[in-house]
């Protein structure tokens, strides 16, 4: 019985370490490749500067907005960190940092479009 107890839990260990891990690694490399995630805007705190941003799994960040941040609408011109409204759809490059939340260094206001989604969510279809 204890045998079989200590092997489930050595399993969930194992199981929980390497989620944790490949997650780290897919956030490391988009940090590292500039790459963009998808957001939706849960609020706007101008006063501090920071969005509170939402993946489509509903699990939320907080996210640092500083002067050098760039902020665009979907045709890339400049909009002001006050333009962000909650319920807008964004693409946020970040950086992280030590200590405090990681810090947007650009955040692209744009809808998802069916490619978006299909290329960064779905899996490929009759082998595409």
């Amino acid at each position: 019985m204890k045998r079989r107890t200590l092997a489930i839990a050595s399993a969930l260990v194992l199981v929980l370490f390497a989620s944790g891990r490949l997650r780290a690694k897919d956030r490391a490399q988009s940090r590292t490749t500039g790459a963009d995630e998808f957001f939706i805007i849960s609020s706007v705190d101008l006063k501090k500067h920071q969005l509170v941003l939402k993946h489509p799994t509903e699990v939320t960040e907080l996210m640092q907005v500083t002067d050098s941040t760039v902020c665009l609408d979907d045709q890339e011109g400049r909009i002001p960190f006050g333009d962000l409204r909650a319920g807008d759809t964004v693409y946020v490059t970040h950086a992280a940092r030590r200590d405090g939340p990681p810090v947007a260094t650009r955040v692209r206001r744009a809808p998802m479009t069916v490619e978006q989604l299909q290329r960064r969510y779905l899996p490929p279809f009759g082998g595409r």
